[in-house]
């Protein structure tokens, strides 16, 4: 099944110039959804990780029903904010301004091996301060995983870990 297919490409969204890569016609295609969610279970199996965790929205679309196939746990990173109780953040920055990402203080145990997952990966910032949020509260992030990368951005050089990604675009 070429995945390729599901992928919505919308010009000039958010803002003129840029195509986004909507995900929206693959979560609509539920064998098509199912046959992505089992191959990225076969790329993350590869990494033993005793948790999973999604960067916020998109980010958990994966992570949530990868975790059930997987049969391990899922911990949000999440925009500043939305998690009760207390929380460990990170604030970076990014090409059009400054950002923060934020876990729950006990979502990770020191020593945790954690794959992150995103539905994106263009320039890198947020995957990267989502990184080095959890490697600060102690997790070996042993992959990064992501549905779609744009290559042409050169995020993968920005980052520290292995990262796969099931689907490339040049941007």
């Amino acid at each position: 099944m070429d995945l390729e297919n599901y992928i919505g490409k919308i010009p000039n969204f958010p803002k003129p110039g840029i195509l986004f890569y909507d995900v929206s016609p693959l979560l609509a295609a539920p064998k098509a959804w199912r046959a992505t969610i089992r191959q990225i279970a076969t790329i993350v199996e590869e990494y033993e990780p005793d948790l999973l965790c999604g960067i916020e929205s998109r980010g958990f679309l994966l992570s949530a029903p990868l975790a059930l196939e997987l049969d391990i746990g899922f911990a949000m990173v999440r925009k500043p904010g939305k998690l009760p109780g207390d929380t460990i953040g990170i604030d970076y920055e990014l090409e059009y301004g400054s950002d923060r990402l934020e876990i729950k203080s006990d979502a990770i145990v020191a020593g945790q091996k954690v794959v992150v997952l995103d539905d994106l990966l263009a320039t890198g910032g947020t995957l990267k301060a989502a990184i080095d949020l959890l490697q600060s509260c102690g997790a070996t992030v042993v992959a990064a995983v992501c549905l779609i990368e744009l290559t042409n951005l050169g995020a993968r050089d920005k980052l520290d870990v292995p990262v796969v990604s099931l689907m490339q675009f040049e941007g």
